[in-house]
């Protein structure tokens, strides 16, 4: 079985990218970060069980939803398995990436990667219809990265 799913993730992380979205090459780790311990804990928190994951649900990494006079960016699914990341970086319609911080790990847990009240809100505000288009980086605990780029259309929330 495991065989399969092995198969299957690396399909998915050497297909094509999907109708308005753009895979970016990958680029070098940032300054300052240091590797962690790939050692598989069964509870995905390293790189090493997150990354296949990740890189099959690429086209859910983020999300635009158009409420309430905003355009909100939800990031989500990343915060879901953010445990075998080192930092996540947005670039809205081509600006300079900005690091997004992302909440700790709550490692002493039965679910490290879930989502609590303390984590804060998983999106950002923004003026309607001002998010055309978006990019993502993600810095990987192994220090291994992975970029990709979507239009707005490919994200939005119905």
């Amino acid at each position: 079985m495991w065989d399969v799913f092995f198969v299957f993730v690396a399909m998915a992380a050497s297909g094509a990218p999907s109708e308005g979205q753009n895979v970016v090459a990958a680029s070098p780790a940032p300054a300052g970060l240091i590797a962690e311990d790939q050692t598989p804990t069964g509870k995905f928190t390293t790189a090493t069980e997150v990354k296949p994951i990740i890189a099959m649900t690429e086209s859910s990494w983020v999300a635009v939803r158009e409420w309430e006079g905003q355009d909100l960016i939800y990031v989500t699914h990343l915060w879901a398995w953010r445990c075998g990341l080192a930092q996540m970086e947005v670039s809205i319609n081509d600006s300079a990436f900005e690091i997004w911080p992302l909440p700790p790990c709550h490692v002493d847990t039965a679910q490290p990667n879930g989502i609590t009240d303390s984590d804060g809100a998983p999106y950002r505000t923004f003026d309607l219809n001002s998010v055309q288009d978006l990019s993502v980086k993600l810095t990987f605990d192994d220090l291994t990265t992975q970029e990709a780029s979507f239009e707005r259309k490919a994200v939005l929330l119905p």
